[in-house]
């Protein structure tokens, strides 16, 4: 899974779009990062900036846009609405895929220190990166605003946690910086059968983690209860980290519950859905569908979708795009709008981009993928084909335990074969790279050929980067076998438990990812040859000829057991 995380810097400026075009210019100066989303707010005078990439990535672009923000913006004549206390208000990372929070969080506490020592900007931590316990919460650290910035530098509990501690001209200018490391937000609006907004409201003081006021008598009009230092006391709602209210959408003639999830790990989409549902119920009230403003990392989708197919006692382990289907229909995402992935989600949004500045094979038609593979061009050659042919095994074998978990009788054992779907489909999503990075690896090779060698400095680097890349072409292919082998195991369940009606299924895929083993490693072996590190080599070929033992092995066991089934 390819690490990924967002940041979701807010400049403040939102007048001039000279001044955010130069910041958002900035960040796209970094290879690889993708600018999501600009936001600009005139009465807030706040720009909102969604960027997502790699940690290296967008904590790089994060800093080009804190020193480009620093330079433009003049927190000495800023005037809005929303609170801030500097050029770049606040930058928070958040983890999309592949990281954790505590990651996270050192990201954003390498970032906040380097601000503060490149550019001499005052820099708060907080939510998961804050060091201290009462800096968790933003507020804290931005209480009084850039008005009070002056006397909180020099305040001993409440100084910066890197740079200076006193306003200068400099510090006056770029004013406060709070960076921090926090869980995806989520604005999500579910859309209800009335137009009264009053009941709207109802529902979502049930559900929102903050609820309603207490009152004596009655709930609407009764006297407010009040604790002893005179604040209205809440009765708490059934949902952690969600923000709600009700209102009326003039566009589409409905009420609406609108929802700030600030904290995904806590309550889920799906979550947040089926407890407003039940809560609309109570009241009379129905559900027609939802909406998700802005972008979501596919997990959401994953986990929704996941959710409801569990509830119908269905497998999980068919194709993601499938199972975002079924998210989509289940939450009613496409009622006022299409919903569509490809710009809703995350990392179908960057992959999308990179597919469209590179050829991959996996994205080609059937006919095109062997027209390629019989051109003169060497590459895809026989790893690539090996990757693939133990993609469709693992591919069949999926198919299998996918059919059996919904054959009729066998409703006690969904979960059984749903299980094995979703082993099945982590070998082929993981074959199918395979497809393309062992092209890859090939091309490193031609590419460390192609070095510069008339001095002996360039000779020795060139000489180094062809053992790299050989080295990289004998684990591609090695990575491959492994697992081709591992899927087999898929196929013998399947033979062995599965749908009857699907036995040959699995052994085709049984043969299939058979010959995925044998093809790697003849690509092992014949790149192994030219590599100098001997030990490596021996432990390769090694484990090799282990694992195409045990997958031949494995392979008559497999067809043993289907001709039998067959025969009956």
């Amino acid at each position: 899974m390819q690490r990924l995380i967002e940041c979701v810097p807010n400049f403040s400026e939102g007048n001039d779009m000279e001044i955010i075009n130069r910041i958002t210019d900035e960040i796209k100066t970094v290879e690889g990062v993708k600018v999501i989303d600009v936001d600009p707010g005139k009465a807030t005078n706040r720009t909102v900036v969604t960027v997502v990439g790699t940690p290296e990535e967008v904590c790089e672009a994060a800093f080009r846009a804190v020193k480009k923000s620093s330079e433009l913006i003049d927190m000495r004549h800023h005037k809005g609405e929303h609170p801030r206390f500097g050029a770049t208000d606040v930058c928070p990372l958040i983890p999309v895929s592949g990281i954790s929070m505590e990651e996270t969080a050192e990201y954003a506490r390498t970032l906040a220190k380097r601000i503060s020592e490149e550019l001499n900007i005052p820099v708060y931590c907080y939510e998961n990166a804050a060091f201290k316990p009462e800096r968790r919460n933003l507020a804290n650290c931005r209480s009084g605003e850039y008005e009070a910035l002056g006397e909180r530098l020099s305040s001993s509990d409440w100084c910066p946690d890197f740079g200076p501690k006193k306003l200068d001209d400099w510090t006056a200018k770029t004013g406060a910086t709070a960076v921090g490391a926090r869980n995806f937000l989520v604005a999500y609006n579910v859309n209800l059968n009335t137009t009264s907004t009053r009941r709207a409201n109802a529902i979502a003081f049930d559900v929102r983690e903050r609820g309603r006021v207490k009152r004596d008598g009655d709930p609407v009009t009764g006297k407010t209860v009040k604790d002893e230092t005179g604040n209205p006391v809440y009765i708490p709602g059934t949902l952690k980290s969600v923000k709600a209210i009700g209102w009326f959408i003039e566009e589409f003639g409905i009420a609406q519950i609108s929802m700030n999830l600030t904290d995904i790990g806590i309550v889920s989409i799906h979550q947040a859905f089926d407890e407003v549902d039940r809560k609309a119920r109570e009241r009379g009230v129905r559900i027609t569908g939802s909406e998700i403003v802005g972008v979501v990392p596919l997990k959401v989708m994953l986990d929704a979708g996941k959710h409801y197919l569990r509830m119908q006692q269905r497998s999980t382990g068919i194709p993601d795009r499938e199972i975002i289907k079924i998210a989509v229909k289940s939450l009613g995402l496409d009622e006022l709008y299409p919903f569509d992935p490809d710009k809703k989600i995350i990392e179908y949004i960057l992959e999308k981009e990179e597919s469209s500045s590179k050829k991959e094979l996996i994205n080609m038609t059937l006919t095109d993928f062997c027209y390629e593979t019989a051109s003169e061009s060497p590459a895809p050659g026989g790893g690539s084909i090996s990757a693939y042919m133990g993609a469709l095994g693992a591919a069949l074998a999926s198919m299998d335990a996918n059919l059996s978990s919904h054959k009729r009788g066998w409703d006690n054992r969904w979960e059984e074969f749903s299980n094995w779907a979703e082993k099945g489909k982590s070998f082929y999503e993981e074959l199918l790279k395979m497809v393309d990075e062992d092209t890859n690896a090939f091309n490193k090779i031609m590419e460390a050929f192609g070095l510069p060698k008339k001095t002996d400095d360039e000779k020795t680097i060139r000489k180094q980067a062809i053992q790299d890349a050989t080295k990289y072409a004998i684990e591609v292919p090695f990575k491959t076998m492994q697992l081709c082998y591992q899927c087999m195991e898929v196929c013998k369940a399947m033979v062995e438990t599965g749908n009857p009606n699907s036995i040959t299924d699995a052994g085709v895929g049984a043969l299939a990812a058979r010959s995925g083993v044998k093809g790697a490693f003849l690509n092992v072996k014949i790149n192994a040859k030219d590599l100098e590190d001997k030990t490596f080599v021996e432990k390769v070929l090694t484990d090799g000829k282990e694992i195409e033992r045990k997958a031949e092995l494995l392979e008559t066991e497999i067809l043993e057991m289907v001709n039998q089934g067959i025969e009956g």
